[in-house]
């Protein structure tokens, strides 16, 4: 539950997803004419069952707002069991904003309309069972592709003044130790480890790469890199790739375990 679950926090991606969510409904319906939708003309058709795509859009969109605040409470990490709790939601409230519409747009003022297991076993279910593995399906690509992306990209760290600086892959990047007024980078060039030499501070760096952790005031690691815990007189270390040994400090002690524990389960 605790295993990180590939995620894009784009809201550009996340309507693309609900807007294809809306037409698949949409289509389901027109063409499967559940719970009555034979009785509707061709005209009503158009007219309502659009309304349901729509409902189920906007069931979607009410919980970006929710997905951000969740997403930036776990230090911009996704769960799988923050994507059941996602899931969970949106099928509560899509059964109940479901049922509202059918009472109140549908059949407003019917004296015997179906009743709620009726309509869940005839258009409610048969429809989550249609679109949520869509949906699933597409939160995961965008997922994967973010990430993807993410590992391919490369970076540029700078020097300041005329000192050279260095661009290389993200995930090449080992962690970073400061030394005075300069940065020591340690990285993978093919299968060797170097280490490089840059003016700049550390501070400056944390700023501009959020993807690299900070563990220490003289540290940056890359998660990406993280192989074991170590403890050596009641101190913390993580232990890197390269078998590169990194302190914890006991101000970075909670947030270094939370992010690195979640990416190894």
């Amino acid at each position: 539950m605790n295993k990180k679950f590939p995620f894009d926090p784009s809201i550009k991606h996340h309507l693309i997803i609900t807007i294809s969510l809306a037409i698949w409904i949409f289509v389901f319906l027109y063409f499967t004419e559940p719970f009555d939708v034979n009785v509707f003309s061709d005209s009503e058709k158009l007219i309502y069952l659009p309304l349901y795509g729509v409902l189920g859009a906007i069931c979607y969109v009410l919980f970006l707002p929710v997905q951000h605040f969740l997403y930036l409470k776990n230090n911009k990490n996704w769960f799988v069991k923050t994507e059941i709790l996602f899931f969970f939601l949106f099928i509560f409230i899509g059964i109940i904003a479901t049922r509202l519409f059918y009472l109140y747009v549908i059949v407003p003022g019917e004296p015997f309309p179906h009743d709620l297991s009726y309509q869940l076993k005839t258009i409610i279910l048969p429809v989550f069972a249609t679109i949520l593995p869509i949906i699933l399906f597409g939160r995961f690509a965008f997922g994967k592709y973010k990430n993807k992306k993410t590992e391919a990209q490369k970076i540029e760290i700078k020097g300041q003044g005329n000192y050279e600086g260095l661009r290389l892959y993200l995930n090449d990047v080992i962690c970073i130790q400061s030394s005075d007024n300069y940065i020591e980078v340690f990285y993978i060039l093919g299968d060797d480890l170097k280490k490089s030499l840059i003016r700049n501070k550390l501070s400056i760096i944390t700023a501009e790469f959020p993807q690299l952790l900070r563990t220490h005031r003289s540290f940056l690691i890359n998660p990406h890199h993280f192989v074991q815990w170590k403890t050596e007189n009641s101190k913390l270390f993580t232990l890197l790739s390269h078998h590169i040994e990194v302190p914890v400090s006991r101000t970075y002690q909670n947030k270094v375990k939370l992010v690195l524990n979640s990416t190894t389960e």
